[in-house]
């Protein structure tokens, strides 16, 4: 017996183009530059990507370059935004493995235009279907915890800023960290007497140490109770990553290092860490989230899927893959939280450090309209 509407759906499906791409040019203050141990963002300069299709369905996604770790800037995505759009463009948009296929070398060029591109071809295969992405891939964790970063400053005060999240309702903190073992050492004897033994603390050293400093700064902060440490060292060096996960009293995760299916394979063989810290902007979309994560699991080797800066768009999107993988143990999907503003409407909740998905098709988020008419189009 055919359900209900599945009749009605499914030449409908079949027949669907992608009938235009919106290209938008969207920056987003911050509170205050954001500092971690590789450099600095005043700013998330953003691009927003709508994809029109001939149902009249449109699908959302966002790119958030973060230079320091990418490369990537708002003006590289939008001359990536402008390329994919040809190659989308009189296209089934359901079809998101060839056309992830076709986006070729600027996912390593670009991930975070073709992870806006790829999200938006997600965005309409759950509009399509009916269902949340979350629960289209499989899931059905609908709330889970997330963490809040702490970025850099005096140790006073950060431990002033972990004491306010704290008081807030959140139970995991993110310190950044890497700028040297004896600053480092007090940022954590700060933070850790202003909070106390309960609250968890992982730290992130964004490359910030050689392997030798890296493996005596982390002997020295095990005292602290840390959860892990993310990329202590370069992510180009491998043996030094592994070096330090043999010596280190505190799990590593790599970060960095782990931009792809390809680099988690190699990390695995290499035996270079604990975890993966799996990323939207970093993965290039999607489809290598996934893949990222399944690698992992059949290394029973656990993830968290972690952020840039970028608004409850990408961040949902983001969401819905930590919902639909039973690996992925922790989130950091907090970036939005350093912008002055917020131009999304529904998407995931985030409140006393838990995200809430939401049940509608889809990624479930879109654009204020009064915002989305404020925006420079491309």
């Amino acid at each position: 017996m055919t359900p209900t509407g599945t009749k009605a759906r499914r030449p409908a499906a079949a027949k669907l183009k992608i009938t235009g791409v919106e290209i938008y040019a969207y920056d987003l203050p911050l509170k205050s530059p954001f500092r971690i141990a590789i450099g600095t963002m005043p700013a998330a300069n953003d691009v927003l990507i709508r994809i029109l299709t001939s149902a009249g369905i449109i699908g959302l996604g966002e790119a958030c370059p973060f230079p320091p770790i990418t490369g990537e800037t708002q003006a590289t995505n939008i001359a990536a935004a402008q390329a994919l759009r040809e190659i989308v463009l009189g296209r089934d948009p359901l079809a998101i493995e060839s056309l992830a296929h076709e986006f070729g070398a600027l996912v390593h060029s670009n991930p975070s235009a073709t992870a806006a591109f790829e999200t938006a071809l997600f965005d309409i295969l759950g509009k399509v279907a009916g269902m949340p992405l979350f629960r289209l891939l499989g899931g059905d964790k609908t709330a889970f915890e997330t963490d809040i970063t702490v970025d850099l400053d005096d140790p006073e005060t950060m431990a002033r800023r972990t004491r306010e999240f704290v008081a807030a309702g959140f139970t995991m903190i993110k310190i950044k960290v890497g700028q040297g073992r004896d600053v480092d050492l007090r940022r954590l004897e700060a933070i850790r007497t202003a909070v106390g033994p309960d609250v968890r603390l992982q730290i992130d050293a964004n490359q910030g140490w050689p392997p030798p400093a890296a493996i005596d700064t982390l002997k020295k902060m095990e005292k602290f109770d840390i959860l892990f440490v993310e990329q202590p060292v370069l992510a180009s060096d491998t043996s030094g990553l592994r070096a330090v996960k043999a010596a280190s009293p505190i799990p590593v995760m790599a970060d960095e290092a782990a931009f792809g299916p390809a680099d988690v394979l190699k990390l695995i063989k290499a035996e270079a860490c604990d975890y993966i810290n799996i990323k939207l902007m970093k993965a290039g979309g999607l489809l290598n989230m996934i893949k990222m994560a399944h690698l992992a699991d059949a290394a029973n080797m656990a993830c968290m899927v972690g952020c840039m800066l970028e608004s409850r768009l990408a961040l949902t999107a983001a969401a819905h893959v930590v919902a639909a993988h039973r690996n992925i143990r922790w989130a950091d999907l907090d970036g939005h939280s350093s912008h002055t503003i917020d131009p999304v409407i529904e998407g995931m909740t985030f409140e006393k450090g838990r995200v809430t998905l939401p049940e509608k098709p889809g990624i479930g988020a879109d654009i204020d309209p009064v915002f989305l008419r404020k925006l420079r189009k491309i």
